[in-house]
């Protein structure tokens, strides 16, 4: 990488070593009076892109939803990165192993137990079931609000594809319709043997099948969903809890209250002890610095979608102020995705020779100075960032010194046939440092010829609707946007940047594949990587089709981004989580 003049390595080092020592002071073992009880005030910008668990894919709908919808597996919260990766058991009793008959000799079944003492917060309460994790899987192919992650069990579960692809032709506006499609219709490689053991089948060994089903929407759900449009408003009012919380208030981009859920038990849980007594989530505080403002002031406590300001990233680290923290979280974050469906410019943007222009355009040095300077960010040039499977450095748009190259922008964009330029619409988000960072790019490819038209998108909408809608995508309501994607887990995770950006076979609502891209060369990589049970093998075929990417400029990365975070003074016991980036609400403790 040209730009820097000290390596990615030394760039974590000092964050880790930065977020270490401010760690020290940060009250993890919960003293100075911390204790039991009291409301977590928290406050952002706007609501999650969905809050049915099964939709949910970004940081602050991961965050609400793993305190009320608790998945068979997951990590643990801890301010050291290394202790974040293992997965734990949750629901399940334990993780299945090949020594423990949890998993076949073949690899393709998996045997789990659930735990007793899980139980829904319904009247009366009643346990969690194995059936419940089954239509929890269900669920996410449904036609109303489909995860964006069912890329990753229709590659694995055995029928889990030819189930998806029947459902999807269910009428999406019909709670019944939906809910007796899933009823009637059973995936293969999915069986509830009793209300205890979940057996999974596979087409092939997948050595992360573990993973998958430890992410937030792999979660059971209620048998009462099925009497609601999955997310609709009337679900976001009758969501049902496992887990330590549950919503008892909710007001669109304004208000989520969480009260403690009286049918959890402490003992069933190992991963979140719930120590507060409410979480209180206040929206429609679109400024980062107003929301810095209030956690520095004592009248909220932690952020909720915005991340600390860059002047007071650079006062705090001054000052040494215990109450911030650099963790570490590798991440694609952000970068610019290209609508590559949009009519508009005559198709400009399916035509690789113009995004590789744009590719030179962008000044990533500014970038780095609008997160907060080396010590939150570098420059990145490849689709999977560093601590990633398949990781490794290279750059097929050099700049000198990451600034951009503007000639070489214009000269490309003329080669093409666009020497008079384009005209992007450019949608952008308003909180945290999205603003800017628009700003920034709307000026350097201003620099080139390109007029962006930035649209502001203050409503929640940007990842629930604007990028997720195709008929948006090909109506051209969009050509360019800058979205971040953290990893959905660390370790063995090839298969959590690569597939659900780039695997062009997912492209549909609410896919995670936000242009479109379809490269069937890529999509034999991303085969080939999940079929091999040989890690250093799938990680060369990770790095392979990063490469083809990049040569067809399917997206410009900006940035791998360590997070800047900030806490109140009464908050104690703050535990990271690197994949949705914020504080575990249930570990903290709040100082009495």
């Amino acid at each position: 990488m040209a730009a820097r003049e000290c390596p990615a390595a030394v760039t974590i080092v000092l964050a880790t070593l930065l977020a270490g020592a401010l760690a020290a002071c940060d009250g993890e073992a919960g003293g100075d009076g911390a204790g039991g009880g009291g409301t977590l005030r928290i406050v952002g910008a706007a609501d999650p892109d969905h809050i049915d668990p099964a939709s949910g894919y970004t940081f602050a709908s991961l965050s609400l939803s793993r305190m009320f919808a608790r998945p068979l597996f997951h990590t643990r919260s801890s301010n050291t990165f290394e202790e974040t990766i293992p997965l734990q058991p949750d629901v399940a009793r334990e993780l299945p192993t090949r020594r423990n008959g949890g998993i076949s000799p073949d690899g393709r079944t998996y045997t789990i137990t659930l735990r007793d003492g899980v139980t829904w917060n319904t009247r009366p309460p009643r346990e969690v079931t194995a059936g419940d994790y089954v239509r929890g899987l269900k669920r996410l192919c449904n036609p109303a609000s489909p995860s964006g992650g069912q890329g990753y069990y229709r590659s694995t579960i055995t029928g889990m594809a030819a189930y998806c692809d029947a459902y999807a032709k269910v009428d999406g506006r019909n709670a019944k319709a939906m809910a007796d499609f899933q009823n009637r219709h059973d995936i293969a490689g999915l069986k509830a043997k009793d209300a205890k053991t979940l057996v999974v089948r596979l087409d092939r060994p997948a050595g992360d099948m573990l993973d998958l089903l430890g992410l937030q929407f792999a979660t059971a759900a209620p048998r009462e969903y099925d009497r609601y449009v999955p997310d609709g408003a009337e679900f976001r009012r009758n969501t049902i809890s496992n887990g330590p919380y549950q919503i008892t208030r909710y007001t669109p981009n304004t208000t989520i209250v969480l009260d403690r859920n009286p049918a959890w038990r402490a003992d069933s849980d190992p991963l979140r002890p719930a120590h507060v007594d409410r979480i209180q989530i206040t929206l429609g505080q679109d400024t980062p610095d107003g929301v810095q403002q209030q956690l520095e002031q004592g009248t909220a406590d932690l952020a909720w979608d915005s991340p600390v300001p860059v002047a007071a990233i650079n006062r705090l680290k001054a000052a040494g102020d215990p109450r911030f923290a650099i963790r570490r979280s590798p991440s694609l974050s952000p970068f610019l995705v290209f609508n590559l469906q949009s009519p508009n410019n005559d198709r400009a943007l399916a035509d690789r020779r113009v995004r590789q222009a744009i590719a030179y355009a962008v000044d990533k040095s500014a970038l780095v100075k609008i997160y907060g300077g080396p010590d939150v960010a570098e420059p990145l040039n490849q689709v999977i960032p560093p601590g990633n499977a398949g990781h490794r450095r290279h750059d097929s748009y050099p700049t000198p010194g990451s600034r951009g190259d503007p000639a070489r922008c214009r000269s490309l964009l003329a080669a093409a046939g666009h020497a008079g330029g384009l005209t992007l619409r450019f949608p952008y988000r308003v909180s945290g440092n999205n603003p800017k960072v628009a700003q920034s790019v709307q000026a350097n490819l201003a620099a080139c010829g390109i007029t962006a038209h930035l649209i502001a998108d203050g409503n929640g909408t940007f990842y629930s609707s604007t990028l997720v809608t195709p008929s948006a995508a090909r109506e051209g309501r969009w050509d360019v946007a800058v979205p971040n994607w953290s990893p959905d887990w660390y370790g063995n995770n090839g298969r959590s940047v690569i597939q659900p950006l780039f695997d062009g076979r997912t492209y549909g609502p609410n896919s995670t594949n936000y242009g479109g891209y379809n490269n069937a060369e890529v999509n034999e990589l991303i085969d080939e990587a999940l079929q091999t049970e040989q890690p250093a093998r799938a990680a060369e075929l990770w790095h392979d089709a990063d490469r083809l990417i990049m040569a067809d400029a399917a997206v410009v990365p900006f940035l791998s981004a360590n997070f800047p975070i900030f806490r109140s003074d009464r908050v104690r016991n703050a535990h990271f989580i690197p994949t949705i980036q914020a504080y575990d609400y249930s570990k903290v403790r709040l100082a009495s």
